[in-house]
Parts: C-alpha cells; structure tokens; sequence
C-alpha cells in the first residue's frame, strides 16, 4: 500500500510500504478521511516527538521514520476471526489510542479501571508515539475502537469527531478539578467570563461545546490574528478579540470591566500568552493547558502566574471511560454531537486535499496561509 512517511524533519515522501497485518481481534479500514492536525505540525517540524524508546528517549525519524494521522475514519475490508459486531462495507470513526482493553490486557490497569485510558501504563497511539497513522491507504484497528458511523452521515464528517472528544474530555478534567470557580456554578462561584486564546479548531470548538452543550451564558472572549476565524467565533457566539489591531490584555480589561476572566484556554501553543496572563487572569481563576508545541520562552515567564494562585488543568486526549461493548464513551459523545449539528464542524475545513500526494502541502505551504484554519484529506468518492 501507498502512505505518506515522515523520515525527517520536514521530509514527507509518499512510498510503498507494507500492507497492515490484521490481528484476530482488529480490522482492516480502508481509510476514507484524515483531519490535519496541529499536533501533526508539531511532528513535522521537529517541535515534538512522542515516539519514545524504553529510557523515556525520542526515537529519531532518521531511525523510524512516522505515518501520521490520527484523526480519520474509513470503510472495513476486512475483520478478524474474533470481531463479531463489525462486518465488511461499515464505515466507522476511530479512537486511534491503544489501552488495556484494545490490547486485550488483563486485568487492567488502574487508568483504564478509573476511565484514564490516555494515561494507560501500557498506552500507544496510532499516528504519534510511532504506531502507523491514517495517512495510509490502509489502517488496522482493534475493532472496539471502532464506531460505527449512521447510514446518514456523511464520511468527512467522521475524521473530525476525535479532535471534539479531546474538547469534550478537557472541560470534563476542568470540570473535576477544584478551583474556585465554576462553570456551572456548583461547590464555587460561577466564572462570569472566559478567554479562549486561538479561533484555530480547538478554540472553535471549545466555544461550541462551552456555549451549546454546557450552556454557559456569560461572556466568552476569542482572541486571535485572522479575521476569517474571528467572524467564525462571532458567528459561534463569542465576542472576537483582534489581537493584531489591539493588546490582548487591554482587550480583556475593556470587555470585562476590569474583572478579567475567571477562565483561560490556552488553545493555540503559543508560549508568548504566558507573559499576558497576569494581565488576562483573575486571582485564583482556572487555565486551561490544551495548546501545544510551545517553544521560545523561559519556564520563568510562569513565576508571575503562578502567584494567582491559579488552578491549572491540562488534558492528553479523548479520555472518558468505555461503554458496554468496551468501546470508547467520550468518542460516542463527540460522535453524536457532530452527527445531530449541535456542534459544527466543516465551517471551518478551509482546505480539502484528494490523494496522498497532495498531503504535503499542508505541512509546508498551507498552515502558514492567512486563510487556512484546518486541512481535511478526503478519498471517499460518494457525496458528502
């Protein structure tokens, strides 16, 4: 089969590899969409690399060389002897992490008994930590990390369900940590408004799921620099910051009265907002770490946050625990919201790419556009 291998930094090469080699408990997807992700840039240009040896070690890509992608779905061709509730022709969406139950491990581990299964002691993950990812003409899967897709949906929709269960396990880390102030205003103050810094897709979607599915009503600030995902942020409900044209902190202080916001988001891995928290944060007001790729700041620009006494929370993936069938809850959640509209996802797929061939230009050329939010590789021929 033909995929799209990472073999340096800033090398991508589409080659001949091996076809996967499906286990009696997995299946065979012929992958149909791929969402790119900024995890994925991160990977391509050396920002980050997960894929780790015994010690704890980054394995070079000159050693092992990646097939990313990590948020896709496909159509089964083909499944083990031991999966009985999958059948050749299902298009299904799937959490690309391996845990104790997709690796028939047992009995588990204490992450996966507490619903942690992104902190799995045994926990691998197709598309970043060295396990092959969806940018492939084929993938093979556990068939319970596999859910199936509903006749109507279309098929690109099912690529972009993953980067909402990891928004929807973030407010739910939020949610039990114990700060002082709340979204909902149970056992604390209720948070009167929130900062989400980057339009990008996460912020997007944070703005979605806070507003439509917890129903905060209270004042959600986005910042970001481009205008085209500040009208998707208005037009989402939040009140756009335009951090070109003015200081982000004299931005929050207008628009809150000079209460700042009791809530941040850090969604866009920038590590230059660190040095504006003190002026965006109210004292002992909640941040949340979910950005990444942070680079080119001293760990020191914290010590002036840190006397907020803030409550930090960060989040690693689309943990939430399993369901009946031993499948993942929180990717049935994101699944359903994505499916029923309540949260919206294809406003913001501003480039579409058709072959494997193509996918490099995402990497190299396309992230740095002013128009670009969030690049989607489609090889489904039906209508979507």
């Amino acid at each position: 089969m033909k995929a799209a291998l990472l073999e340096d930094v800033e090398k991508m090469v589409v080659r001949e590899v091996a076809d996967p080699e499906v286990q009696p408990h997995q299946v065979l997807i012929r992958v149909k969409a791929v969402g790119v992700c900024g995890t994925d840039l991160h990977l391509f240009r050396g920002h980050g690399n997960y894929n780790l040896d015994s010690q704890g070690r980054a394995i070079p890509l000159t050693v092992q060389p990646q097939i990313l992608g990590h948020e896709f779905c496909g159509e089964v061709v083909e499944v083990g002897p031991e999966v009985k509730d999958l059948k050749a022709g299902d298009r299904v969406l799937c959490d690309q992490g391996l845990n104790c139950i997709s690796q028939n491990r047992w009995p588990r581990c204490a992450y996966c008994n507490s619903g942690d299964s992104h902190q799995c002691l045994y926990y691998a993950e197709h598309g970043i930590t060295g396990l092959p990812g969806a940018l492939a003409d084929y993938i093979a899967m556990p068939a319970v990390n596999c859910l199936k897709m509903p006749d109507s949906m279309p098929t690109e929709l099912g690529a972009l369900v993953e980067p909402l269960g990891c928004i929807i396990h973030s407010t739910d880390c939020v949610e039990r940590a114990r700060s002082r102030y709340r979204l909902k205003g149970k056992n604390g103050e209720t948070a009167r408004a929130i900062l989400i810094c980057g339009a990008g897709p996460a912020g997007l979607l944070f703005l979605q799921y806070l507003r439509n599915v917890q129903q905060f009503d209270g004042l959600i600030l986005v910042a970001d620099l481009r205008q085209r995902n500040l009208q998707l942020a208005k037009e989402f409900g939040g009140q756009p910051i335009d951090a070109s044209a003015q200081s982000l902190v004299e931005g929050v202080e207008e628009l809150t009265g000079g209460q700042r916001v009791q809530f941040l988001i850090e969604a866009c891995g920038s590590a230059a907002v660190f040095e504006q928290i003190p002026g965006l944060l109210a004292k002992q007001g909640t941040i949340l770490l979910y950005g990444a790729g942070h680079k080119g700041r001293d760990i020191g620009v914290l010590d002036p946050v840190l006397f907020l006494e803030p409550t930090l929370v960060v989040s690693a993936g689309a943990s939430g625990g399993f369901d009946h069938d031993g499948r993942p809850t929180t990717y049935r959640r994101a699944l359903e919201l994505v499916n029923t509209g309540k949260i919206k996802v294809l406003p913001f797929i501003t480039h579409r790419y058709h072959a494997l061939e193509e996918i490099h230009k995402a990497f190299e050329q396309d992230f740095a556009r002013e128009d670009y939010i969030k690049g989607l590789l489609s090889l489904d021929s039906s209508p979507s």
